[in-house]
This record gives structure tokens, sequence and C-alpha cells, in this order.
């Protein structure tokens, strides 16, 4: 993380009311440490359960509400006072959850070790409840559509600039899914801030398709509507036959000849930064 990000974290962290307890911020009943059974609680709950990994993606997850039934560390007093300087709004909470294990318990739990040594298991939201906010009309923020993505870390960026942005949510198509691991490292743990589902083009939420292609109307003329569909083709082969046949109108970003493309993550940030420059909705 840049010091300017951690300056924005601690200046969020002060003007919010603290935070006295895990029940208050995300209504979990974890015992206390001392009764609890941490590895226990993970091997039963992780084939099911979201992996947190590392600091940060617990942190945004505790913030957006998510319910952590367990948390491990191997330093524990290196995690609080990660939290003291970069998220006091979730310190206690950390407190009470947090167990520190061995190198080897740490690594054993975690496929791939996270620098902060900090590691988690979430409860993934509702799909119904997921769902019932994409159909939601009218909405008052885009939803960003990636149409087959292949790569999973340009998922996890987009998902983190959806939140970011203050986007109704990001639906993926084909086989990737939106909650792998990976993924969700990638997005730092904000999956939990917006609406992250995987759904075939037929039952894409209600909506105006604006598919971004090269031969599209340049953006800059346009005004991106708040209930808009916002799809992007893969990163490889570009927009599928099926939602090209469901968009409504193709868009261009601005680009220098002789330059192919833009990454992905790059494309929905100038995206929905144009939607929220133009008079979109506040993030």
């Amino acid at each position: 993380m840049s010091r300017t990000t951690a300056g924005r974290d601690s200046a969020r962290a002060a003007r919010k009311p603290a935070v006295c307890g895990a029940r208050r911020l995300h209504g979990m009943t974890a015992p206390h440490r001392s009764t609890a059974d941490p590895l226990g609680i993970w091997r039963r709950l992780a084939d099911a359960s979201v992996l947190l990994d590392g600091f940060h993606a617990l942190k945004h997850a505790l913030r957006f509400q998510a319910h952590v039934p367990v948390a491990v560390t191997t330093g524990r007093r290196a995690a609080l006072d990660l939290a003291d300087e970069l998220a006091p709004d979730v310190r206690d909470v950390l407190e009470t959850l947090l167990t520190e294990v061995s190198e080897d318990t740490y690594r054993a739990l975690v496929p791939r070790p996270h620098p902060t040594a900090v590691a988690a298991l979430a409860v993934r939201p509702s799909r119904e409840a997921n769902l019932e906010t994409l159909r939601r009309s009218p909405r008052s923020a885009p939803v960003v559509v990636l149409d087959n993505p292949r790569n999973l870390g340009n998922a996890g960026a987009v998902i983190r600039l959806a939140a970011g942005f203050g986007a109704t949510g990001v639906v993926t198509t084909g086989t990737l899914d939106p909650w792998h691991p990976t993924v969700v490292r990638g997005g730092a743990g904000l999956h939990f801030a917006t609406v992250v589902e995987r759904l075939p083009v037929a039952e894409l939420p209600p909506g105006p398709v604006f598919a971004l292609d090269p031969e599209g109307e340049d953006i800059r003329a346009l005004k991106l509507p708040d209930d808009a569909l916002l799809a992007f083709g893969s990163e490889r082969t570009g927009l599928s036959a099926e939602l090209r046949s469901r968009t409504d109108h193709l868009v261009s970003l601005p680009m220098r000849p002789q330059v192919s493309s833009y990454n992905l993550a790059t494309s929905v940030a100038m995206t929905l930064y144009h939607w929220s420059a133009t008079g979109g909705a506040s993030a």
C-alpha cells in the first residue's frame, strides 16, 4: 500500500466513531479467543467460505459488514500495530478475532502466504440478495459486466475499482469464478463492498448495455446513465457474439493510433471515471 493510500485510510478512520467489539461491527458471535478452537473452525468452514488473504482484505471485509468466523496470524502484535496505524476503526474487532498460530500452521491453512501473515474466512453474501440488488430498478450506479474474463488478477482489480467508485456491482460471464481466492486477493477484500456474481448473458440485470469496443462512439461525447450495464470483453477475444447482440451502444476510449489496447482494469477505471465525472452518483 502506498503512503498516500495509507493516509487516506487513517483519515477516514479518524472521522468514524470507534467500534467497540465484534458484535457491533458485523454481527458475529465468535467466542473469546481463549475458549475458541480457531483451527477446528477453520477446517470445518474452509471449503464453503471465502478466503481473506492478508490484513487489508480482512480490514475491508470487516468494514463492509462481512461475517468473519475465524482469523489467524503468525504475529498478533504486529497485526494489531498495523490496525492501530491503518485501520483503528476495526482494531477492537481484530483484537477479539485474531488468533496467533505458528508459521507451519499458517502455511498449511493458506496456499499462498501473504506478506502481512494474516488470513481469515468469511461467509459469502447471499446470492439471492445480490441478485435482488442487481435487478433493482432504477439503480443509482452502473453494473460492470466482464464478458468471459480470463485473468484472475484483472478481475480482482476491477472489483476493487467498482467498490471504490460505488458501482452497484460486478457481474462476470463465462467460466471464471469471481470469488476465486486469487480474485478476492486482487480485490483486497472489497467483494464485500459491492455485489459480485457470475451470470449467463441471457440473465444479465436490466438496463441499457454500453459495451466497450474500438469501433464505438467516443466516450467523451456520451453521458453514461446510472442504470447502465458497462460491458467489457475478454482480454484476449473481446466481446462475445452473445453479449454484442445484447448491446445497445458501442463505446470507445480515446487511444493513440498504433496502440492496440488498454489493460482491462485500466479500461474499467477510465469508464467509471467518465461516468462519475459527467454527473454520476458520488461514490
